[in-house]
């Protein structure tokens, strides 16, 4: 049993860019399944299911999450042995769900090579607003950034906690126009809950590449349909986000998202797709149990067996099946 205190400060942004990259070359010569994401509505909250299984890593995992209105967000990781079926590890899943999202965000930076310093625009301030700029700045040499949230004070210790950390000059803008307008990469990555997108295309003149990690719900939306409008290569984490994201189904019904300019980040990592040589490129995350198996088996290797992390007894107890028997 892994909790949040035993995985902290385990794993490197880098590392884990290096461990999603190698997951997707897994799932571009076929060697995963991948669920779509399950989300059950409740009075006062909802629930999340997303399962993934890696039979090059030897892994299956499953990840439940869910938010109480007015209170937050609990994560849990299940990690299973695929030849067995014996579960391996129950771990936190809160820093795995905001290290893989960054990570993702990663890779995709990664195939899209900048020349020189880079300026990156953010908006939101959250946990995952930080790790999204730890991750472009793992990859791209990062001159300044600039961050919006509706919230001063959150935009402001976002901007003080970051310029910190990496190191680079991190600035409060006063407008999400203001925080990406002339920025060679922009990252959203928003609380929003509205139809009504924070991004719109208009701002994006200068951008090279969009990471848009903050919408994981069919009625909400980040980007305005401009945005995929303007993008020469759309990226996906995976297919289920067509019908996962709003921004992606507004894309979509408008025309806006055809065969011939989207592409899977599996893709991308195979070199099955080519990222044009200039122009807009948009990354849309929804999120996928297959980058938090990743994460989560490296916990595993490198954390089980160690002083101090709890053993606990086999919770998933093994019904043998006797030959012949049907279930």
């Amino acid at each position: 049993m892994l909790d949040l205190a035993a995985i902290d400060g385990v794993l490197s942004m880098a590392k884990a860019i290096d461990l999603l990259e190698m997951t997707l070359a897994h799932e571009a010569h076929g060697a995963t399944s991948v669920s779509p994401k399950f989300t059950t509505d409740f009075d006062g909250g909802a629930m999340r299911v997303l399962f993934a299984a890696d039979s090059d890593a030897g892994y299956c995992a499953m990840k439940a999450y869910h938010s109480i209105q007015g209170v937050g967000t609990r994560y849990v990781v299940l990690l299973y042995s695929l030849s067995s079926g014996e579960l391996l590890a129950l771990v936190d899943g809160r820093l795995i769900t905001d290290l893989r999202t960054g990570a993702a965000s990663g890779v995709a930076a990664r195939k899209v090579p900048l020349a020189g310093p880079v300026s990156i625009g953010v908006i939101g301030s959250g946990n995952q607003a930080r790790t999204q700029l730890e991750s472009l700045a793992a990859v791209y040499e990062v001159e300044s950034a600039t961050v919006y949230s509706p919230t001063a004070a959150n935009r402001e210790a976002f901007a003080q906690e970051m310029s910190a950390k990496l190191g680079i000059p991190v600035t409060p803008a006063a407008s999400a126009e203001a925080a990406v307008r002339g920025r060679r990469v922009v990252t959203t990555a928003s609380n929003a809950r509205n139809a009504e997108p924070v991004l719109y295309g208009e701002w994006l003149q200068d951008c090279r590449l969009l990471c848009a990690v903050g919408n994981t719900r069919r009625q909400f939306a980040e980007l305005d349909i401009q945005c995929f409008r303007k993008a020469g290569l759309v990226i996906v984490d995976s297919l289920h986000a067509i019908d996962e994201a709003g921004e992606l189904r507004q894309a979509a019904a408008a025309g806006e998202l055809p065969e011939t300019k989207r592409a899977t980040l599996a893709q991308l990592v195979a070199g099955a797709i080519a990222v044009p040589k200039e122009g807009l490129v948009v990354f849309k995350s929804v999120g996928m149990a297959l980058q938090d198996l990743a994460l989560a088996a490296h916990y595993y290797e490198v954390l089980a067996g160690r002083p101090g992390v709890v053993m606990a007894p086999d919770v998933a107890s093994l019904r043998a099946r006797a030959p012949g028997t049907r279930r």
